[in-house]
């Protein structure tokens, strides 16, 4: 049989058949049935039998990293391989649920899981030390100057212009920067196309499928450019709490995983870039799909300014919220981060984490009495200010969350934003030590080890002391 007749064959009784620019899946049942198109488009070749099944082998075993239950393995028909799936809702894909209702807001607990298993999947991927993939997001730059460059008439060629000459000077002033990333083994065997299209929620939790198996330069690339794809999608879609917190619960996550801590924080520094990077592979990706006056030229016309948009960065900012056990830091924190400074807002510090992390101590689980003594305070809190350093340096935002009782912490947070050149905000939240008590006693799967009692108990802060804007 050929390829157009091992495809009419299982299209025969198919409830649905999908067709995207290099594959066609076929619904059938309780299965999916994929096929690789006969195509070559440079950075992909699936032009005989042979490179079809070898896609379709890298395929399966690239995504039963995360999918093991979807992915079941490649068949074969009359010489044809075909890549036999676990059929799922597609109402269940973020991308589809955001397609169909434009009111749709991401679950921010479902965020929090996402970030979670991001970092996880991150950490335990094999680690690239093949020196040809040491600068793969180059790579991507230049074949998205390519592509974009097709499109100069419909997207506007000043605008064309002004991106390719603002990404290769952003790209040249982090060049080392890159490099540096790859000799520290950030650059890993990742998902490639990491995107809301490509998650599925099942049983309430995440499930990343789809990766890119066709090109190496496109997978073993920088573990925050893969991450990038999800905040970038996320922002441009008008989510920035969602982006916000998959990046800060992604971070808390590297940070317990990774090695070395400040290298984890230290790599913020290419973010821009990669946002507008992905960005810009969306910008050609949409051109693609139709001509002028399209809805999807429209749509690659706002992701070349969303590129643009990526390297014209908003200032950074220190921002510092203190208060006892109770008074709201972590949500106050948490709702300031998206809108303070470059995208995808602030990286929120927060000391009953650090503290858990410093003891190795699963986030949920309570610590002894021992981790909470004042040379472990002056342990969280030394830390804390170390990571704020390195997040300043970067460019990105930073929000301290921690008690900030003893004057002498609050002094040194303002005196760290004064060393980075940076204004400071302090807020202190007071609260009454009976709401502070009956907050906490809500609190369920919450990183404090604080009870009711401790919050009854703490001893209150004289507001004469504290130089903070204080909110109640």
């Amino acid at each position: 049989m050929s390829l157009s007749q091992v495809l009419y064959h299982l299209k025969e009784g198919a409830d649905q058949v999908i067709e995207t620019s290099c594959a066609v899946v076929i619904l059938k049942g309780t299965k999916a049935y994929k096929v690789k198109k006969s195509v070559d488009y440079g950075f992909l070749d699936f032009t005989s039998p042979e490179k079809r099944r070898s896609a379709l082998l890298r395929e399966l075993r690239y995504n039963q990293r995360m999918a093991a239950d979807i992915y079941l393995g490649v068949e074969e028909i009359a010489g044809e391989s075909v890549l036999v799936m676990r059929r799922f809702d597609t109402k269940g894909v973020l991308g589809e649920q955001s397609a169909e209702d434009p009111s749709w807001t991401p679950d921010l607990d479902l965020m929090h899981n996402l970030g979670r298993m991001v970092g996880r999947f991150h950490a335990g991927s094999e680690i690239c030390r093949d020196p040809q993939h040491d600068n793969n997001v180059k790579y991507v730059i230049d074949s998205n100057k390519r592509n974009i460059d097709v499109f100069r008439k419909q997207l506007g060629e000043d605008a064309v212009d002004a991106y390719s000459a603002a990404i290769y000077a952003a790209y040249e002033a982090v060049e080392t920067d890159v490099l540096k990333r790859f000799a520290d083994g950030h650059v890993r065997h990742c998902h490639g196309d990491l995107h809301l299209g490509n998650i599925l929620v099942e049983n309430g939790l995440p499930v990343l499928f789809d990766c890119i198996e066709f090109n190496e330069r496109l997978s073993q690339i920088d573990v925050l450019y893969d991450l990038g794809f999800l905040l970038m999608d996320l922002w441009v879609r008008g989510h920035g709490d969602a982006a916000s917190r998959v990046l800060n619960v992604y971070l808390e996550q590297a940070a317990r995983l990774e090695d070395d801590v400040q290298s984890v924080y230290a790599g913020l520094k290419l973010l821009p870039l990669y946002l507008s990077v992905r960005a810009g592979v969306r910008c050609h990706v949409n051109a693609n799909y139709g001509g002028e006056g399209n809805y999807a030229m429209d749509k690659a016309r706002m992701y070349l300014e969303a590129a643009q948009g990526f390297l014209e960065m908003s200032p950074a900012t220190f921002t510092a919220v203190g208060g006892l056990s109770g008074s709201g830091k972590s949500t106050r924190a948490r709702q300031i981060a998206p809108a303070s400074g470059r995208a995808p807002g602030a990286v929120i510090l927060r000391s009953d984490e650090i503290r858990k992390r410093l003891w190795a101590c699963p986030e949920y689980e309570a610590l002894p009495q021992e981790a909470y003594t004042p040379d472990e305070n002056h342990r969280v809190y030394g830390e804390m200010f170390a990571l704020a350093e390195t997040v300043v340096e970067t460019g990105q935002s930073v929000i301290l969350d921690a008690t900030f009782r003893e004057s002498a912490w609050r002094d040194k947070a303002q005196a760290l934003a004064g060393q980075a050149n940076l204004p400071f905000h302090g807020i202190w939240l007071d609260v009454s030590a009976a709401d502070r008590a009956a907050r906490v006693s809500l609190r369920t799967r919450d990183v404090s080890d604080a009870t009711p009692d401790i919050a009854q108990r703490q001893q209150t802060v004289d507001l004469a002391t504290v130089s903070w804007q204080i909110e109640t």
